[in-house]
């Protein structure tokens, strides 16, 4: 958007947002965010961005007048990124990607790229998840829950397919909660449409990459103590309530490995309590215990 606009110098508000398919309000949250935009000292290197009377005024900062020249390093990262991009559903190798990255690979030499070689194997059901994502439809799945050993019936309107970590993900409304939910595809164990195209819901996707957002993944109300907080920055959380008298907060987390709860629990000692789910309320003085008789018996 931004070289359209300094190619034009002013450009009426409502003509934006019909070129770029957004709403008036949209383009000028985005332009609100562009104009914190720059290069650091952030003093005269800022992007001058206005919107004046309907009218929006975009200067050319020197960041857009200078050649975008990469090193080896950054181009060597860029034509990874690109690639593992090009495995995402419906990219298209001829596509504008598809040709800048072969452009990119031509530049850098055979020697730097030969060995550059991005797959992300994908589960069975990928393409057709992602067909449902394009065409807005309603699907049925049998998913399974390693941490409950169960398999359960879902109705689902997948909105987003994306991978992290090795593994594919779809963000999906799910009937069960009333809310968005993501789930493993490899953990899908049958697909079926409904024939039914949906509206999706106004809750928001969870940010690609959010592994812990796995509807599978069960949750723990824990407090910690002031000295136990440094598990809050360190591992991802739902919700921190606020600090009581003592400074205890409560936290919801999610726990992707009961082995993990286990030993954070022996490590917190008495800086964490554990509330929610019952069933591990002594997760953490039953495995002290364990180790305190394994180390009488030696």
């Amino acid at each position: 958007m931004l070289p359209w606009l300094m190619e034009r110098d002013e450009v009426p508000l409502a003509e934006v947002a019909t070129r770029f398919d957004l709403t008036e309000a949209e383009v000028a949250n985005d332009l609100e965010l562009v104009a914190m935009c720059g290069l650091p000292p952030f003093v005269d290197e800022l992007i001058d961005v206005f919107i004046d009377e309907g009218v929006i005024s975009v200067g050319v900062p020197r960041l857009f007048t200078r050649p975008l020249r990469l090193n080896s390093v950054e181009a060597w990262e860029l034509l990874a990124a690109g690639r593992a991009a090009m495995q995402l559903p419906g990219a298209d190798a001829d596509g504008p990607l598809g040709r800048g990255l072969a452009k990119l690979a031509t530049a850098l030499g055979e020697d730097d790229t030969s060995g550059v070689r991005i797959d992300l194997a994908q589960p069975p059901l990928t393409d057709a998840i992602a067909d449902a994502v394009g065409e807005g439809a309603q699907i049925r799945i049998r998913y399974r829950s390693p941490s409950r050993d169960e398999s359960t019936e879902r109705l689902i309107l997948p909105r987003q397919v994306f991978t992290d970590r090795g593994q594919w993900y779809v963000s999906a409304d799910d009937d069960r909660t009333d809310e968005v939910r993501t789930f493993r595809i490899d953990r899908i164990e049958s697909f079926e449409p409904t024939g039914e195209a949906v509206s999706a819901g106004d809750d928001p996707l969870p940010t690609p990459g959010s592994w812990f957002a796995d509807g599978s993944v069960p949750r723990a109300t824990i407090r910690f103590a002031p000295q136990a907080r440094w598990v809050i920055e360190r591992y991802p959380v739902d919700s921190v309530s606020e600090p009581d008298d003592d400074g205890w907060v409560t936290v919801q987390l999610p726990v992707a490995s009961e082995h993990w709860l286990r030993c954070t629990s022996v490590r917190l000692g008495s800086g964490a309590e554990l509330l929610e789910p019952t069933h591990w309320r002594n997760i953490g003085t039953d495995a002290a215990a364990k180790v305190l008789e394994r180390y009488r018996r030696s």
